[in-house]
């Protein structure tokens, strides 16, 4: 839970969240979206894939990231087990 929320911390990895909600995308052209190093970005995916929020898949020389829901609505149970 803790690597779920400092994933969660950064807005950069919010971003990324909010680009690979609409489709899955390959480390570079989540890298063309943002003015940082590639090095960066690729450590903010690892991050995320830490957390468990991204899922990474090798198709021939290329990596596609996706979101892996699971995590998400695991959270959302969690939080809302404090609803009254």
């Amino acid at each position: 839970m803790n690597a779920l929320f400092k994933a969660l911390n950064d807005s950069t990895r919010r971003e990324i969240l909010e680009l690979l909600k609409e489709k899955d995308l390959t480390a570079g052209e989540i890298a063309d979206k943002f003015s940082i190093s590639k090095p960066s970005i690729s450590h903010h995916l690892d991050l995320l894939r830490q957390a468990g929020l991204v899922v990474s898949v090798k198709e021939g020389q290329f990596v596609f990231y996706s979101l892996n829901t699971t995590v998400m609505d695991e959270v959302l149970k969690w939080i809302m087990q404090f609803k009254k």
